[in-house]
């Protein structure tokens, strides 16, 4: 695999790299009864440990709320989606033949297999080797301070907890196939529609919509 040869990875269990690029109709279509998500699962609480770690250190006045926005967008689908993309490792992916994916569905996969390759890391070489390989790949674009999400709802609560005012999320509607619906939020601000938003999952939507009642504020 040529991703562990650019970063000098000596693999003690190959398989496990393996594991990592395959999709769920791949393994459904070949009867394998394993895909990625579960060293995708492992890969992200890795990825907000050495995320979260860095951030700590990189200034010592940051407050909790700072800091978890900061990792917010380090770790975030469009980040992810980046950091899979820049390696090469939408390559490796194995999908099955009859697989009908969105292409929204699609680059979450790609997203996917970065957490699930750093999961990989991981068990095949421990902390210090998943360290020392986001260092070269995730710490980079944190130093650059490069912006791929930016957390509107949390300013947005922040900016209320001020006054004590509350804030609350409601769905208009989702419309569209199961998947690939489009869902529209609102967010309300002490019962009072603040703004309307819409995107792929609500996270999205309701994002878009804390996004319109920062500026309405």
């Amino acid at each position: 695999m040529d991703i562990l040869k650019k970063f000098k990875i000596q693999p003690l269990n190959t398989h496990l790299y393996e594991l990592a690029f395959l999709h769920e109709s791949y393994s459904n279509e070949n009867n394998i009864n394993e895909c990625y998500e579960r060293l995708e699962f492992l890969g992200d609480a890795v990825l907000d440990l050495v995320v979260s770690e860095f951030l700590y250190k990189l200034n010592p006045y940051l407050t909790e709320g700072h800091l978890t926005r900061m990792r917010s967008n380090y770790v975030c689908k469009q980040a992810l989606y980046t950091y899979s993309t820049e390696l090469g490792l939408d390559e490796y992916i194995k999908f099955g033949v009859g697989a009908e994916l969105t292409s929204r569905e699609t680059d979450s996969v790609k997203s996917d297999v970065f957490e699930a390759f750093i999961g990989a890391l991981y068990l095949d070489q421990g902390l210090e080797v998943v360290k020392k390989f986001l260092n070269q790949t995730v710490i980079p674009h944190i130093k650059n301070q490069d912006v791929f999400f930016y957390d509107y709802k949390s300013e947005l609560k922040e900016l209320c907890d001020q006054d004590n005012w509350t804030v609350s999320y409601v769905l208009i509607k989702d419309e569209g196939p199961p998947h690939n619906k489009t869902f529209t939020m609102a967010v309300k601000i002490n019962s009072e529609i603040f703004g309307k938003g819409t995107g792929g999952s609500k996270k999205e939507a309701e994002q878009n919509a804390a996004k319109i009642a920062l500026t309405k504020l």
